[in-house]
């Protein structure tokens, strides 16, 4: 099958298509399947393929400062 450029394949997905950012955001997560090809700056996606919603949403990791999270981690929740 021929292969096309991610925006190329935007527009033929999308009424108001991504930005090319969001585009290459997506294709380093895996949401694109199959797999987009990187050759040298652009990636390369099959016609066919599709978006993938991820399963689950990232985790942020919340709890105060920066100093606190690592003596947290260093020392457990003893540490305030």
């Amino acid at each position: 099958m021929a292969k096309m450029t991610l925006e190329e394949w935007a527009t033929d997905q999308f009424k108001t298509p991504p930005s090319r950012d969001t585009l290459r955001k997506w294709a380093r997560e895996g949401r694109i399947a199959p797999a987009p090809v990187k050759h040298g700056r652009s990636y390369y996606v099959e016609a066919d393929a599709h978006y993938n919603e991820p399963d689950k949403p990232t985790v942020r990791i919340t709890g105060g400062s920066l100093i606190s999270r690592i003596e947290n981690a260093r020392y457990g929740t003893k540490a305030a």
